[in-house]
């Protein structure tokens, strides 16, 4: 019974949380990670770093005054296990992409369909993917080495984002694609990719964190549906030393710091034994 009611509270939370977020972004003009870097940077203590993104640009307000804001340290203390979230549903396909060096990190857009991810029976299409490092989340304080982020969005503009956080060790198998090409764009350089498969992403576990978030980029926007993958993978230091060296001087560390999970519920999906 204790777990029944555990649910229905979950569930209730989480379309409340759904809804408010809805809200949220039809509210705004724009829900879009911002393609100009040069307003802001990453380094602490400096007018344009992370605490003061809010007040750079009147529609990034919500960077400083938001409730939901992402990243978030992931605590196993306040985790919720949730057994039937149920497997994350990934439906993806080749398609054509173009690799871009947006200053502030390196991204790889589809520009076909390249299939979806289901979340809560809602359709996310896959758009891009893109690297952070040192990562952003943390897991019971501890940060990593990169994380990468997976890019979504339903028919509503409603996003969806899956994290994958990774330490040192043997090479990642989809950033081994891309090494050569990384490593001669320049910024606001593109290269046409020819047919990238999303499918070679390797997530290596079923188990996930879930828990509403935000862009970690202004404008900050919230109402961002964050899923992180609770496995840890590996990437070399030759990977991360390109995908540092492409960026504009400053972004080599671009990770938000932390943010307040301000009573947010986090649930864990775990499978059944």
């Amino acid at each position: 019974m204790a777990i029944k009611q555990n649910f229905i509270s979950f569930l209730l939370t989480f379309f409340f949380l759904s809804s408010h977020c809805l809200l949220i972004t039809r509210e705004k003009a724009d829900n879009s990670e911002v393609e100009d870097e040069n307003p802001f940077t990453y380094q602490d203590g400096t007018s344009k770093g992370p605490k003061n993104w809010g007040h750079i640009d009147p529609q990034w307000q919500i960077c400083d005054n938001g409730k939901l804001q992402s990243p978030i340290d992931l605590l196993n203390q306040r985790v919720q296990v949730f057994p039937s979230l149920g497997k994350l549903k990934r439906d993806y396909k080749p398609a054509p992409a173009i690799l871009k060096n947006r200053g502030h990190d390196i991204s790889v857009e589809w520009k076909g369909e390249a299939g979806k991810i289901v979340v809560n029976s809602t359709d996310y299409k896959l758009l891009q993917c893109h690297w952070h490092s040192p990562s952003e989340h943390t897991l019971n304080g501890k940060r990593y080495n990169l994380e990468l982020h997976i890019v979504h969005k339903n028919s509503r503009g409603g996003i969806a984002v899956v994290g994958i956080l990774y330490e040192f060790g043997h090479p990642d198998p989809f950033l081994a694609q891309l090494l050569h090409h990384i490593s001669r764009t320049e910024e606001g350089g593109v290269v046409d990719l020819g047919i990238v498969s999303p499918g070679d992403i390797k997530f290596g576990s079923r188990k996930y964190y879930r828990y509403i978030g935000s862009l970690t980029v202004p404008p900050c926007t919230e109402g961002v549906v964050w899923t992180i993958v609770k496995k840890v993978r590996t990437v070399s230091r030759e990977q991360i030393r390109a995908i540092r060296e492409a960026v504009r001087d400053g972004f080599e560390a671009n990770a938000r710091p932390t943010q307040p999970q301000n009573g947010r519920p986090v649930y864990l999906y775990r499978p059944r034994a």
